[in-house]
């Protein structure tokens, strides 16, 4: 991890600030792979589903896009955070938060994401800090 400090769930240890509005009807939770937020990757890919209905979910799962098929079925490898968590771990998710349902976009440079069509590959990158 290269000089994070984790905290003693070994998440990094990061100072938590409001980034974002969440006003909308859907909950403030989303999934992410603990890729993102104990091994140190950005978001490489993000896809917004549809929320599960009575729950406090808002449709996102974020993953740092090299995750295989074992690693996502892990229940002790990804997390249900509130989706400002998420954005504080990585800023650059911030301008597509509020996009619609189906939504699902991939990192194709270290600062930006594209709609994903199957054509690009993910870019993969460690988080600064």
């Amino acid at each position: 991890m290269g000089g994070y400090k984790k905290n003693k769930d070994g998440f990094i240890d990061i100072k938590i600030e409001r980034l974002i509005d969440w006003n909308e009807e859907s909950g403030v939770g989303c999934i992410c792979s603990d890729k993102i937020t104990k091994e140190g990757f950005k978001v490489g890919y993000m896809y917004r589903g549809k929320p599960i209905a009575n729950c406090p979910d808002s449709g996102w799962i974020f993953m740092a896009g090299d995750e295989d098929e074992e690693y996502i079925g892990n229940p002790n490898k990804n997390h249900i955070l509130d989706i400002n968590t998420v954005c504080n771990y990585d800023k650059d998710i911030i301008p597509y938060i509020h996009s619609k349902i189906g939504s699902m976009y991939i990192r194709v440079d270290n600062k930006r994401f594209e709609i994903y069509d199957g054509t690009k590959p993910i870019f993969i990158a460690k988080q600064e800090r």
